[in-house]
């Protein structure tokens, strides 16, 4: 009897890539269902009774931490995840199984070999587990950007500023551009406030990418990195104000 999975991420190229990754190093696991959403996922888990669910941290409707905590033992859980650092240090010290965005090779072959072996058992059941997690803000840890017909993802600490524009935003990365179609109001809500600084009414900076500030003769401030200068507003140049 073949072992079954589920995969649920609200990301089609995510789910896309991680099927395609286990059909090529778990080739005797059956992919049942892909669910989109936490509440979809949840249904999956009930209705296909899978051996494996293959669970996003970050879903809409329901968590993948809350499918889990419903499912109560239904089947064996394996979360992926891009950023919930303080999610991943529970589940390595309870030995929960997990996938960090974007997944390789090596660490599914893990995965696998941990999962296998606990196939003989009874599915562990999360709920004490999750349901003592302490409520912690996560911030934006990956984005999706556009590179000529591909679809990236981007870890946000290599981005050195995002600027908006008519139609979209762009992020750059060592002087080059890339495009995202997130809104830079959007992304500043989810990106660590103490690490990206909005410095114009158009421009969100990462501030360890800052390389120096320069200060005009008409008072205008300017920000250099590498060959780039960005303005910095009126409004936002308490920011780099020394008392």
């Amino acid at each position: 009897m073949s072992t079954t999975a589920i995969i649920a991420d609200d990301e089609p190229p995510l789910r896309d890539y991680l099927r395609k990754l286990l059909s090529e190093n778990w080739p005797d696991l059956e992919i049942s269902y892909q669910a989109e959403n936490g509440v979809d996922a949840l249904k999956a888990i009930f209705k296909h009774q899978p051996d494996i669910a293959f669970l996003d941290i970050n879903m809409p409707g329901l968590t993948g931490l809350e499918v889990a905590e419903q499912c109560k033992g239904e089947c064996h859980i394996v979360f992926i995840t891009a950023y919930d650092q303080y999610a991943i240090e529970a589940f390595e010290n309870e030995a929960i199984d997990y996938l960090l965005k974007p997944v390789n090779k090596e660490r599914l072959l893990e995965t696998r070999k941990r999962v296998e072996a606990r196939l003989e058992n009874s599915p562990q059941d999360l709920t004490h587990l999750l349901s003592s997690l302490p409520s912690r803000q996560s911030y934006l840890q990956w984005i999706k950007v556009v590179h000529q017909e591909e679809v990236l993802l981007i870890n946000v600490d290599d981005i050195d500023y995002f600027q908006s524009g008519n139609k979209y935003t762009s992020a750059y990365i060592k002087g080059k551009e890339h495009i995202l179609r997130s809104s830079l109001k959007k992304l500043e809500s989810q990106l660590d406030s103490d690490k990206f600084w909005r410095v114009h009414r158009g421009t969100l900076v990462r501030v360890e990418a800052i390389e120096s500030i320069s200060k005009m003769l008409s008072g205008k401030l300017l920000i250099n990195i590498g060959t780039h200068k960005l303005s910095v507003s009126r409004a936002y140049q308490g920011l780099f104000r020394q008392d």
